[in-house]
């Protein structure tokens, strides 16, 4: 396998970037270990997937490539497949599923590709391009069920090698196994005794309980804003893979995934998405711990997050650190009592970032009016002073979560 990897190294290196591989200060004293991140966030496309779908199609024979490919993914693989398409100078098509962001859409439709919406999830929108590939003689091109994929996604772990020779362990998140697969045999076939630690979606167990049963399981439902990990089906292929190279999986739950995507943003001023910021999760929720590692590398294997999302992971983010602050409060309808709120709040350093104002509830009394406002606050100390400011002054309010 290694072999293979080093192939697609050199076929892929006039495409794909070597991406940082680059010591975070913040996670390091964190724990207790050097920590190190893959920035595949800031690869071409804007994630990991390019490298196995440039050698993919590298590999196809040109009676393969002439009617062109076509492939299924809710995002990075549809936009690395898309891009490899566009370098070859062939037709594609990518199924993507009916609820798909439109800045996912947009951005395959960029690379020239043909994008047909059908299914609900990954698992229909496969089904269906799995037949348009049947019908119209066309090359699949798998996401993480073949071997010239998984060996590309192999040569990020080349890489991390030549950069940081002596690693003791690296963090890979989880979803279809075609990235840890590859990366896991580079990583045993160079430096046998270096741990490999998958990490996967508590919303999307799949291959963490096959892994654990050493035999694929049932398909379970998916749900978690993961999206590029959310994989119902287990592959047996990786599964395979990683029963051979691979010491452990764990899993993160959203909530921990969201606030490593806050920390990554805001302290690393690094873009990542779901998926890609399950590693430094785990690391932020002390799920990783050994005394004998001094050197880990946590792969950042995306930064494809909707920006829809992203503006919920912050709102929620701001309410956690209690920088932002929602009150209802209950005030006499007249002239006058609005503006009185305001000075009062003004004069507790609270801004004001969003008010309504609302006398119609039938929850209210005649005559009085409810004011939803939203504050920008510097910390639950804060919060506590404003709240005893209105207490002090006479008000009625409600605290929203």
């Amino acid at each position: 396998m290694l072999e293979k990897i080093e192939q697609a190294r050199e076929r892929i290196k006039n495409v794909a970037v070597w991406t940082p591989f680059s010591y975070s200060v913040l996670l390091s004293e964190a724990n207790s270990f050097e920590v190190y991140l893959k920035k595949e966030n800031l690869q071409l496309t804007g994630a990991f997937k390019l490298r196995g779908a440039f050698n993919k199609i590298a590999t196809l024979s040109e009676d393969e490539r002439k009617n062109g490919v076509v492939a299924a993914s809710a995002g990075n693989h549809a936009q690395g497949v898309a891009y490899s398409a566009r370098h070859f100078g062939i037709d594609s098509i990518i199924v993507m599923p009916e609820n798909t962001p439109l800045t996912k859409i947009n951005g395959v439709k960029s690379y020239g590709s043909t994008v047909v919406l059908h299914g609900a999830n990954y698992d229909e929108a496969y089904e269906y391009a799995v037949n348009i590939a049947k019908e119209s003689n066309l090359a699949f091109v798998h996401p993480f069920e073949d071997i010239e994929v998984i060996a590309g996604q192999g040569t990020i772990a080349l890489e991390m090698l030549e950069d940081i020779p002596d690693l003791d362990a690296v963090i890979i998140p989880v979803g279809g196994g075609g990235l840890i697969s590859g990366m896991a045999k580079a990583f045993k076939a160079i430096k046998p005794d270096i741990t490999v630690i998958g990490v996967s979606a508590l919303g999307a167990p799949a291959l963490k309980k096959s892994f654990d049963a050493k035999e694929v399981v049932a398909p379970v439902a998916v749900k978690t804003i993961a999206d590029g990990i959310a994989v119902r089906n287990a592959s047996s292929i990786t599964l395979s893979h990683m029963i051979e190279s691979v010491d452990e999986v764990i899993t993160v739950d959203d909530e921990e995934i969201a606030s490593a995507i806050l920390l990554l943003l805001e302290k690393q001023k690094l873009v990542v998405e779901g998926a890609g910021a399950v590693g430094v999760a785990a690391l932020m929720h002390g799920k990783i711990k050994s005394n004998r590692f001094k050197k880990v590398g946590v792969v950042l294997s995306g930064g494809n997050i909707d920006v829809t999302m992203l503006s919920v992971i912050i709102e929620k983010g701001l309410m956690k650190s209690s920088r932002k602050m929602k009150l209802i409060v209950t005030l006499i309808d007249k002239p006058g009592s609005l503006t009185d709120l305001s000075r009062l709040l003004a004069s507790a350093h609270a801004n004001i970032v969003h008010i309504g104002y609302d006398r119609t509830s039938t929850a209210l009394k005649y005559g009085d009016a409810h004011v939803t406002i939203h504050l920008e606050t510097k910390g639950i100390e804060h919060q506590d002073e404003i709240s005893a400011v209105l207490l002090e002054n006479g008000y009625l309010y409600e605290k929203q979560n």
